[in-house]
């Protein structure tokens, strides 16, 4: 069993995040610490009244204080402990997601704070961005490996991507390397039938946007025999499953070089190169240019980076959203369809609507909503905890009456 090292009080009336059933107490919201232990050690939390509100794990350095575990009183943190969350993650990816390549820990949804294992085909990529469980996360991985060899799954590598610039607001310093024997870090894998190569150690996140597995199969139904925008294409995603689908001809665009060429050989690897296409550009910059030039697709793919990482930011990025589906809008032909998401969980699925709905009256289009979507089941919403909702996902027919 992992020592409980202290206890922290909450003030009056604070905790009302987690009261409701969220996993974090920021630093503000606590009266003291009591008892002994260093940053990433366990702790009871108890509310202004001694009332136990469960156990998590400390962290000094970060404004998110204390992270939570379980809200059970006399739970036993020990390696059964984790066996089980662990468990209970894999039991529910199976229920509900191709699990060939996917999301297996979620994090918080998955009451695991701040820790993210993906796998792709026979490989894990890992994401610690949490103290308390950077110490856990080799008996973690351990755990995953176990419950996956069950199944018949036999991990041959283990890559980590804590490299993201947020563990430096956790103290600690930002980490990429082979947690297993090293292997080739292009990893090939298919999702919707469509292959991509995926760089693991050099691509973004942990090397591919796994939360858009259904979205993007989504789309498929939309273009068979059209033109296709893709925007933001990253390394060809949407756009090869445009190909896959039918289009009869598909551009993706990207600001990176790098992802462009890893988008190429992924449309040879489908045998798409002669359909589907790809060209470096900053998107801003170029669909006012095609507007000018009177170009027009049947399908229009917005799928940009996250406009705002903090709630400050917001204004700003509704304005962003709001000018790129302007520009997006403009390209679309009468009667075409036009997808578009935002994937900040501070930008809120009010916010999103209300600003796509300014940017069709400012360019004078009128929209039928398709269906709207979220991320994969595979990066599960856990009500209550904000944080894990972010991607917004709606798909539109533009028309005219």
């Amino acid at each position: 069993m992992f020592e409980i090292g202290r206890i922290v009080t909450l003030k009056k009336g604070e905790g009302r995040s987690l009261k409701r059933g969220g996993l974090w107490i920021y630093d503000n919201e606590i009266a003291s610490v009591t008892g002994t232990g260093e940053n990433g050690c366990l702790v009871n939390v108890r509310d202004f009244d001694d009332y136990p509100m469960g156990i998590g794990f400390i962290n000094d350095n970060s404004k998110i204080r204390v992270r939570m575990l379980t809200r059970q009183k006399d739970a036993e943190v020990n390696e059964d402990f984790f066996r089980a969350r662990v468990q209970n993650a894999w039991e529910y990816r199976k229920k509900v997601v191709d699990t060939s390549s996917c999301r297996l820990i979620f994090g918080e949804a998955d009451f695991l704070p701040g820790l993210t294992v993906d796998k792709y085909e026979d490989i894990l990529v890992v994401e610690s961005l949490a103290l308390g469980m950077d110490r856990m996360k080799k008996l973690v991985l351990d755990l995953l490996c176990d419950e996956l060899n069950k199944d018949g799954i036999r991990i041959r590598g283990i890559y980590e991507r804590s490299d993201a610039r947020v563990r430096e607001l956790e103290g600690m310093e930002r980490v990429k390397g082979f947690l297993s024997e090293p292997f080739d870090p292009v990893v090939q894998i298919t999702e919707n039938g469509v292959k991509y190569e995926v760089d693991v150690a050099n691509g973004q996140k942990t090397g591919f946007f796994l939360d858009q597995k259904y979205n993007r199969k989504a789309i498929q139904g939309l273009c068979k025999g059209a033109t296709v925008l893709d925007c933001f294409t990253h390394t060809g995603s949407f756009a090869l499953n445009a190909g896959y689908a039918g289009a009869a001809e598909v551009l993706g665009v990207d600001a990176s070089e790098l992802a462009i060429k890893q988008a190429e050989r992924n449309a040879a690897l489908n045998g798409l190169a002669d359909r589907v296409h790809f060209m470096v550009a900053d998107v801003l910059d170029l669909l006012p240019k095609f507007a000018e030039e009177g170009r027009k697709y049947d399908v229009v793919i917005l799928d940009p980076p996250a406009f705002t990482k903090s709630r400050e930011a917001t204004k700003n990025a509704i304005k962003g959203y709001r000018e790129i589906n302007m520009k997006g809008l403009r390209l679309v032909k009468e009667g075409g369809y036009f997808a578009t998401c935002s994937c900040s969980h501070f930008m809120t699925q009010e916010l999103f609507t209300e600003t796509i709905a300014q940017a069709a009256q400012s360019v004078h289009k009128r929209l039928r909503q398709v269906e709207f979507r979220t991320q994969a089941p595979d990066h599960p919403i856990l009500w209550n905890s904000e944080e894990s909702y972010y991607l917004k996902f709606y798909i539109f027919q533009v028309v005219s009456c």
